[in-house]
């Protein structure tokens, strides 16, 4: 699902802070969900909501907590042990409250869970904005590097899914908005195996989707593509250039600079914050999806992942194209025809032959 552009386009020059809160008239500018979301609007009142966003701590964490919070949504922002001190996650808004967690880990997902619950009373929507990946030649990850890769991106969000399903089933309503990724629908030398734990996510949710549905329960995949950071006091509060990414020094075989394996670091070092969509109007459609009535199962964020996940598409379809042809036999009336076209060919050249030879 593509977003509508227009004055408040995706990509374009960075946005001020009046683009996470109302304007005087009380819109919000012209981005907005398509309507066949029914996105909230004259037609579908804002409720407010509660919201438990993990992985609030990161740039697009951050902004989704501020993009809710503006509107009177209600939110638990959820920041990892191994970074933030439970400490640094309070007073941050009166609507606001602050928990750490480590998604690897069941127990830590319930106490999130029961801890949001006993400060709100319920919950609404759950987000996964929480994530980790290594950049470096799939050959050069050892064991650790991988599996703990899988066990943050993939089992953190398998965590939250069964410990938090129960809860929406007994309410009888819930969605999820888990944070995928361009790199969840196609190969990024240098991220083998953080896109193998997106495109597990992808299949998870996916396959989650038709056994929920009748619980009134919903989930979306969001995929950004190259989020810069554009929060207004972003210099007071920086965040590392790599993000949740670790760098992993190239073996020699890939550390020629033009190496395919060092595409994904190449990427980060040439745009370093000159990402091309902002995480601030990403934000406000992810609330947007929060308050939608009919949330769809991708929301693609920026040109970057909408154009490189529809090549990728092409390039699946027209090698399909190129190949079908050993799958599909041919029908067994259409045999028959071009078996009787082969005979009479056959008989022409024999008789033509023959023709000729007489001729001589």
């Amino acid at each position: 699902m593509e977003y509508i552009d227009g004055e408040g386009e995706l990509n374009g020059a960075s946005t001020t802070a009046n683009m996470s809160s109302p304007t005087e008239d009380g819109s919000r500018g012209k981005l907005q969900l398509p309507l066949s979301c029914d996105p909230p609007g004259p037609g579908n009142p804002v409720k407010q909501l509660v919201w438990i966003i993990f992985g609030s701590t990161g740039h697009m964490g951050r902004s989704l907590v501020r993009s809710c919070l503006a509107q009177g949504d209600l939110v638990v922002a959820v920041g990892r042990v191994f970074e933030n001190t439970l400490a640094s996650m309070q007073n941050w808004h009166a609507n606001c409250h602050g928990l750490l967690c480590d998604v690897r880990a069941r127990e830590s997902v319930q106490e999130v869970l029961e801890g949001a619950i006993a400060h709100f009373g319920h919950v609404d929507i759950i987000v996964n904005c929480s994530g980790y990946g290594v950049i470096g030649a799939c050959e050069d990850q050892d064991d650790h590097e991988v599996r703990n890769q899988f066990e943050t991106n993939f089992m953190g969000t398998l965590h939250i899914i069964q410990l938090s399903l129960p809860y929406f089933r007994e309410q009888g309503a819930g969605r999820y908005l888990i944070f995928s990724s361009t790199s969840g629908a196609l190969g990024v030398p240098g991220l083998g195996p953080y896109c193998a734990t997106k495109y597990a996510v992808e299949g998870l949710i996916e396959a989650m989707l038709y056994e929920i549905d009748s619980f009134n329960i919903k989930a979306t995949l969001v995929e950004p593509g190259l989020v810069r950071r554009d929060e207004p006091d972003w210099e007071k509060n920086p965040l590392p250039t790599w993000g949740h990414f670790l760098i992993k020094p190239a073996s020699e075989p890939y550390s020629q600079a033009n190496s395919p394996a060092l595409h994904a670091k190449r990427m980060v070092q040439w745009l370093g914050d000159k990402q091309p969509t902002s995480a601030v109007k990403c934000a406000e459609l992810v609330w947007q999806l929060g308050h939608c009535s009919y949330p769809p199962l991708r929301l693609l964020l920026g040109s970057y992942a909408i154009e490189s996940i529809r090549d990728r598409l092409r390039s699946i379809i027209e090698e399909l194209e190129d190949w079908k042809h050993l799958h599909f036999p041919v029908a067994a009336d259409a045999q028959l025809e071009d078996d009787k076209e082969d005979n009479s060919e056959e008989t022409g050249r024999r008789d033509s032959y023959s023709q000729e030879t007489k001729l001589e």
